[in-house]
């Protein structure tokens, strides 16, 4: 059992996650637990993590191969817990939940992914606006039946620009963590040896590279003549023509199914939504909650700053 370096310092709840259900988890010394805030390269991560750990490029189904235990809408706690221990593999197990809010163990591997923050949320828009009629009359439930929250879950705009209005300043029809805490959580610990900052940018400028550094850090060797399998299945023009193997339940929850999920996977689209009032905003809200470094890591990824190489 590897040894705990410290308890959860928070609790976490909203519609989809909540940070209690990983208090039944049982780690394993070689555990990797993959942690972003959403759209900023989770399941990109996952299927990379799925390839290095399988030494194979065939697309696995994440839901069976990288259990997610914070989430409040998927199976049962039990059934999951269950999943996780019957996994033979090394796990790699996903999570939507702040740094303070997750248990820190000695031997186990953790993998941060941070993105822009007007690309997070442009892409969040859209996530937010294919959930299914079921999946939402589900995240009702869970908001009317947690006293924390108490209340259905808010329908977010059509207007991206509204929508990135209250993503910033928590207005009415915020439902998510909030990117900035979520994003200082993994940044104050970023020293750690067993933390790796990874980059949305990083991955789409060098994802051989950034590969290479994820192995690294995972102490997974692959052999030569594997690498450009592992790249070329990697890639989001493949990730989304194996979108139905990758992940064959996204119907259940959004609208389009795989392809609306794995939508584009490009940056820059705010450029044409946000005025020079919402940049003035964002800024405003960056340079109160970042340290400058921290900014221009989220902003740009390594190039931008501190975070070590592996």
């Amino acid at each position: 059992m590897p040894r705990m370096i410290r308890p959860p310092l928070r609790e976490y709840r909203t519609w989809s996650c909540d940070s209690r259900r990983w208090i039944p988890y049982r780690p394993r010394p070689d555990d990797i637990i993959i942690s972003t805030y959403p759209k900023c390269g989770t399941t990109w991560t996952q299927h990379i993590v799925s390839m290095l750990v399988f030494q194979s490029p065939k697309p696995r189904s994440i839901h069976d191969v990288s259990m997610w235990p914070d989430a409040r809408m998927r199976a049962p706690l039990a059934q999951v817990m269950t999943q996780l221990e019957a996994q033979t593999h090394r796990r790699f197990i996903k999570s939507h939940v702040p740094l303070d809010g997750l248990s820190l163990y000695e031997d186990i591997k953790y993998i941060h992914v941070a993105r822009d923050g007007r690309d997070a949320c442009m892409s969040f828009h859209n996530h937010q606006l294919a959930f299914t009629d079921a999946a939402l009359a589900t995240f009702d439930r869970i908001g009317m039946e947690d006293e924390t929250i108490a209340r259905p879950f808010p329908r977010a705009s059509p207007d991206p620009q509204v929508f990135f209005r209250e993503w910033v300043t928590k207005g009415p029809n915020f439902s998510s963590l909030d990117f900035f805490d979520f994003e200082k959580s993994y940044w104050s610990e970023r020293q750690r040896a067993n933390l790796l900052l990874v980059h949305y940018n990083d991955l789409k400028s060098d994802l051989a590279g950034e590969m290479r550094r994820i192995a690294g850090f995972l102490d997974i060797r692959v052999p030569d003549s594997l690498w450009p399998e592992l790249v070329g299945a990697a890639d989001f023009d493949s990730m989304r023509r194996d979108g139905e193997q990758l992940i064959p339940r996204a119907g259940e929850t959004f609208q389009g199914g795989a392809s609306r999920f794995l939508f584009k996977g490009t940056n820059g689209r705010w450029t044409d939504v946000l005025n020079a009032d919402d940049l003035a905003m964002y800024a405003a809200k960056v340079d109160a909650c970042f340290p400058p470094a921290c900014a221009r890591w989220v902003e740009g990824g390594r190039h931008g700053g501190e975070p070590r190489s592996t």
